[in-house]
């Protein structure tokens, strides 16, 4: 793989960017404190902002790395962050990266979470050259799945109780897009 970090990546509507320290209040409103957002993640909501600050500490503490993928979603029109999107897992081996990403309320179903993630897809095939991306979902968030299926990637199964979120021990749908796939 050819690690260029968490550059800056835009699309129509959105700009994919590092989170900077001032991004913790934005951050801690717009997602991270509800409990509707996080309920199929990993991480507990947000109880109150000086949460979000150490999480964005520890983030931004990684920026200088070339293989940290970490970015902020935030609307080109308004600059205002509502999401964040990033590599979870890698793979050098196979040259497999795993993308999560989490997304307010408020702009779910405007089709956000599928452009940032589109993005992310032609930037880890066309720039850093990985052979595959993956991510995955609780079968009972279908929404999450959509998105994926959305951006050309494939259902490729269900792990049984192979994942842990705010709902306990979850399946775990994969999905996965190929660098053989886009080429066809």
């Amino acid at each position: 793989m050819n690690h260029k970090g968490s550059v800056e990546l835009l699309t129509k509507r959105l700009l994919l960017r590092p989170f900077r320290m001032e991004d913790a209040y934005a951050m801690y409103e717009n997602w991270a404190s509800d409990e509707e957002v996080v309920k199929y993640l990993r991480w507990p909501a947000h109880q109150d902002v000086t949460i979000s600050q150490k999480v964005l500490s520890q983030w931004t503490s990684h920026y200088h790395e070339p293989d940290y993928y970490q970015w902020a979603i935030e609307l080109r029109e308004s600059h205002q962050i509502i999401g964040s999107i990033s590599v979870v897992s890698k793979n050098e081996e196979v040259g497999m990266v795993h993308i999560g990403y989490c997304i307010g309320r408020t702009w779910w179903h405007q089709g956000y979470t599928s452009e940032a993630l589109e993005r992310l897809i032609t930037f880890f095939f066309e720039d850093v050259q990985v052979n595959r991306i993956e991510s995955q979902h609780d079968p009972n968030n279908p929404n999450s799945g959509r998105v994926m299926a959305h951006c050309g990637m494939k259902k490729e199964g269900i792990h049984r109780q192979a994942d842990i979120s705010n709902q306990g021990i979850v399946d775990a749908c994969m999905y996965a897009i190929l660098a053989s796939d886009v080429r066809k």
